[in-house]
């Protein structure tokens, strides 16, 4: 039998000591509580060494959310894997704008269409369909089938009623297709930008972090299907980076969106627009 001796692993890995007990949790399937109870417990030479395995591909910058192979998002587990995008704790804050605003008064009886454009693991679809106090009929789509198997998987976990559909952008949908609200995080990293081989990046799948151009392309293509696809008075959120809010505003109104604003995350930058499409 041997020790798991979490501080020894973290001194000598240069790990941080919460991402190892991380890692132990995983392995061993404990709560952090009963981790710590049992922080130094014998295991067998097999668990040894398949933690010292996934040690190494931790030092070797593999995220930990793709190594445990599930995230936390709003309170809730979400399956994660290479195809899809770690959702975080920005993408939190957009909710929080778009379930705000949701609580508006609605037509009485109304349940609002929406539609998630670039759903990957189902986040922000699920958690709309869960968490909303407005009745929500919710669709998500994405060029991924890998992601939209992951996010199928989601949803059916967490019991969130989602209807999920292969699209580039939205193109898969019919011209008559509309939506009261369309959401989207889309990849927004310019191509060529260093962060791309940096920390998690490196590892998650390139298609849903840059446009593989100027990092704008999705949001030209999220106006021009927001014009044929919101309904009248229906809204676009999309999430940016804090460099672009200028502009995806001057595309948005170019395109023909009105009451364009912007808003910022908990750290004051500007990540976040909304637009309406004109009733007429």
């Amino acid at each position: 039998m041997a020790l798991l001796a979490l501080r020894t692993c973290a001194t000598e890995t240069g790990l941080p000591l919460n991402e190892v007990r991380l890692l132990a949790q995983h392995l061993l399937k404990l709560t952090r509580a009963a981790l710590l109870i049992r922080e130094d417990q014998p295991v067998t030479d097999e668990q040894h060494a398949e933690f010292h395995a996934l040690l190494a591909r931790r030092v070797e910058g593999e995220p930990i959310a793709y190594i445990t192979g599930t995230q936390e998002f709003y309170g809730r587990p979400f399956k994660v894997g290479p195809a899809v995008l770690i959702p975080r704790p920005e993408t939190e804050e957009l909710l929080e704008k778009v379930l705000a605003s949701l609580q508006q008064p609605v037509p009485p009886k109304k349940r609002l269409r929406v539609l998630d454009v670039g759903t990957g693991s189902g986040a922000i679809a699920i958690t709309l369909a869960l968490e909303s106090k407005v009745s929500l009929e919710v669709h998500a789509c994405d060029v991924s089938e890998k992601a939209l198997c992951i996010a199928q998987e989601n949803a059916v976990q967490l019991k969130a009623e989602v209807h999920f559909r292969a699209s580039d952008w939205l193109l898969a949908f019919e011209t008559e297709a509309t939506f009261d609200l369309i959401i989207s995080n889309p990849p927004y990293i310019v191509y060529g930008d260093p962060h791309l081989h940096q920390g998690d990046l490196r590892f998650e799948p390139a298609v849903a972090l840059t446009d593989f151009s100027d990092g704008l392309s999705a949001y030209r293509a999220l106006a021009q299907a927001a014009m044929r696809h919101l309904t009248p008075d229906g809204i676009l959120w999309v999430e940016h980076g804090y460099h672009q809010r200028e502009t995806i505003l001057e595309i948005f109104a170019a395109a023909g969106l009105c009451d364009c604003e912007s808003h910022q995350d908990l750290a004051g930058l500007d990540r976040m627009i909304c637009a309406r499409r004109p009733a007429c």
